[in-house]
């Protein structure tokens, strides 16, 4: 009896019984006419009953979820039914999804003919890493009566483990195979002449850059029709160490669309990392706040990206404030080769920036640093919306402040020779490939 529900449309009915019996009362000639609805009323709840509950198992459901989801992105999720009835029902499919995404309206309504298979797709996109429970499939089956409602349950509690955004990375990935980066914002950078790795020397051929002879080594080649030139080859400087430095202090707490700033960097970092390595070179990672944490060197081995996603797939926020002085000593410590490194952190003044620009100084010294620090949306929103009172225009010369001062921290890191991005969180990714592009076009990793 525990599956046993009763339809709207039963009480609808008994509350007209109800109202017939009273008007009864007044009109005798009513009531016999009365109770023989009521009669037929209850033969037809019966045979519903007898209908929906004959069949073990009227109902067949099914839901597939894939074994993680992507953080940031629309994840499908399917739900396969099929009505093992020998007549059509109406369903209503309610999907126990995790807590976490703190939705009330995944419920589906169907109608199935016998025997008809029906798969019912819906996204769910989440904003934090972890371990994500799904509960039960319930489906409510009605039979053409539709009085009563039969629930059958589908026990499919699973753990699923949402990682990074590896689907923005694949899409990424791609992208850069078919040579489309342009679609999602990447820009095509102009090769700056040619990179200075050595490859070989060989015979020249017309449309070789003439800068590229070897005169000592056409001076001692030379065969029966006089001197054959020879050139020097160059290839694309590869093995380059690229490592991603992501702030995890309180400032990277900050929520932007639902996700938080550390988020964005860490999505952002898996990408870069792809396509670092797609570029042939070494891909790390370095995590740290008050304290230094994770740290994985930059290789280019079968399956480092996956260890790449699986430690940043553990990162949180701490909520204390970044210490600089320790980031410095351990990139010392552990990266003595050059290398370009792309810091993931925010300053919300100038003053912040003052703080630590002694140590950014010392790493741009002995690497190639990019500090990438983000806009806040919210006050470019503010600064675009009229002032219609007095403490708009208030709140109005306050945000023009900030906003400037984003502006002033960039001019402050490129007087010092430090490379930085400001950007919007949701248009991280892209620019960060952008830069990281345009440097190994100009070879300056």
């Amino acid at each position: 009896m525990k599956s046993l529900y009763v339809s709207r449309l039963v009480w609808l009915v008994l509350i007209a019984f109800v109202l017939a019996f009273v008007a009864a009362y007044a009109l005798p000639g009513l009531f016999p006419l009365v109770q023989l609805g009521l009669l037929v009323f209850g033969l037809l709840l019966m045979l519903d009953g007898l209908l929906l509950f004959r069949a073990p198992a009227g109902v067949f459901a099914r839901r597939d979820v894939p074994e993680r989801l992507s953080n940031g992105d629309e994840n499908p999720v399917d739900i396969y039914l099929e009505n093992r009835y020998p007549f059509r029902v109406w369903l209503e499919v309610i999907d126990e999804i995790p807590f976490q995404f703190q939705r009330r309206d995944v419920l589906f309504t169907v109608s199935l003919k016998s025997n008809e298979p029906k798969t019912i797709r819906y996204e769910l996109r989440p904003v934090k890493r972890g371990e994500y429970s799904f509960g039960v499939v319930n489906v409510y089956a009605q039979s053409p009566l539709r009085l009563l409602k039969r629930r059958y349950s589908f026990s499919q509690n699973k753990l699923v483990a949402v990682y990074p955004s590896f689907l923005q990375m694949r899409q990424y990935e791609l992208l850069a195979i078919s040579n489309r980066l342009t679609e999602v914002g990447i820009k095509r950078i102009r090769r700056l002449g040619h990179s200075m790795e050595f490859e070989q020397v060989r015979p020249y051929v017309p449309g070789d850059d003439v800068r590229t002879l070897n005169w000592k080594a056409t001076a001692r080649r030379t065969d029966s029709q006089g001197a054959s030139f020879m050139v020097n080859a160059y290839q694309d400087e590869r093995s380059q160490a690229v490592y991603c430095l992501i702030d995890k202090g309180r400032v990277m707490k900050s929520p932007f669309e639902g996700l938080t700033l550390l988020d964005y960097a860490i999505n952002a970092s898996l990408v870069l990392s792809n396509i670092a390595l797609l570029k042939q070179d070494r891909a790390g990672l370095l995590t740290f706040s008050d304290r230094i944490g994770q740290m994985v060197p930059a290789e280019r081995r079968s399956g480092h990206l996956m260890r790449i996603l699986e430690v940043l797939y553990k990162q949180k926020t701490r909520f204390l404030e970044t210490d600089y002085e320790t980031l410095y000593a351990s990139v010392r410590t552990h990266i003595r080769q050059r290398s370009l490194l792309l810091l993931f952190t925010n300053f919300e003044t100038l003053n912040a920036l003052h703080r630590q620009l002694p140590y950014l100084r010392r790493l741009a010294k002995d690497h190639l640093l990019i500090v990438v620090f983000f806009e806040n949306t919210e006050l470019r929103s503010l600064l675009t919306e009229p002032a219609e009172n007095t403490e708009a225009v208030y709140q109005k010369t306050i945000a023009e402040k900030f906003f400037y001062e984003k502006k002033l921290i960039v001019k402050e890191l490129q007087r010092h020779g430090i490379q930085a991005i400001l950007t919007a969180p949701q248009n991280l990714t892209a620019n960060t490939v952008n830069k990281y592009l345009e440097l190994k076009a100009r070879g300056m990793i």
